[in-house]
């Protein structure tokens, strides 16, 4: 009924027999098969619309409403008693809570919960004691709304598994797509307004790369191939034994680092004054 105040604009919403339903629409001389009426099994509703089928199931997603739980119902989500004043007296009513398991305390001449209590968890069913104190509480905690089951449109059959949308694996996928598209497009070097700024990156990085290598002297590079010459002047004078002054710091540098963890290694171990022998 809720649903139907909601949906009254949208669509029309029929419960009827299975038998007669199936019936009337052969009757009626619609196109419609065999495999169609068939599947107008257990509790079933007629819901007619020009919603696209895709939609349509989205919004009944969206729209599913609260109802307070009976007795054998299986929770459709983990069930919470929340912390805080319940408004009830104290009474008989203390052993539901005891019973579910739920910390209380009196105060003021009412209960209270001492903390949030999971009382019930996804898939379990709920006991007729439970479902009495939820009602008591106000809890609703029982998800229920109206699922396109089958579906005749535009001359096909799709069953609920074909219009199950997952919009947030879809936008996973295209994200996905988007960025290995990017990628592949970076590295085949094709323009296009999202890559060429990294296109230009790329071949900037790598004509920076060949002038260093082929020791090309320009404004840009002038610096890295200064240090790159020193780097490899230090370590040909460290290969060489040749003492000259950049070798000699070189060396200095290396073995004080080493002197450094030397005495590190000796301090853990409680030399702190290390003998002349050390």
């Amino acid at each position: 009924m809720e649903l139907r105040k909601k949906f009254r604009n949208k669509m029309e919403i029929l419960v009827v027999k299975n038998k007669i339903a199936s019936m009337a629409l052969k009757g009626e001389g619609l196109e419609i098969s065999e495999k169609f009426t068939d599947k107008l099994k257990g509790q079933s509703a007629l819901i007619f619309t020009d919603i696209d089928p895709f939609k349509l199931d989205m919004m009944f997603e969206k729209n599913r409403v609260n109802l307070q739980a009976r007795p054998g119902d299986i929770a459709t989500d983990d069930i919470m008693i929340p912390e805080g004043n319940t408004g009830i007296p104290p009474g008989p009513v203390l052993s539901e809570f005891k019973e579910a398991k739920v910390p209380t305390k009196i105060d003021a001449g009412s209960i209270w919960v001492s903390k949030d209590t999971v009382v019930v968890r996804k898939g379990e069913a709920i006991s007729p004691k439970l479902a009495s104190l939820l009602s008591r509480l106000g809890v609703k905690p029982i998800k229920a709304g109206l699922s396109a089951y089958v579906v005749w449109y535009d001359g096909s059959i799709l069953y609920e598994k074909d219009i199950k949308l997952d919009l947030d694996e879809y936008r996973r996928q295209i994200k996905e797509v988007y960025l290995n598209a990017n990628r592949i497009a970076i590295e085949a070097s094709y323009p296009t307004r999202e890559t060429l700024p990294f296109i230009i990156s790329k071949f900037e990085l790598e004509a920076r790369s060949l002038a260093i290598t082929a020791g090309y002297v320009s404004k840009d590079v002038i610096i890295d191939l200064l240090v790159k010459c020193n780097n490899e002047a230090i370590l040909l004078a460290m290969r060489s034994g040749y003492t000259g002054r950049d070798a000699i710091i070189s060396l200095l540098a290396k073995g004080s680092r080493g002197a450094l963890a030397l005495y590190k290694k000796l301090e853990e171990k409680g030399y702190t004054q290390p003998s002349e022998s050390t």
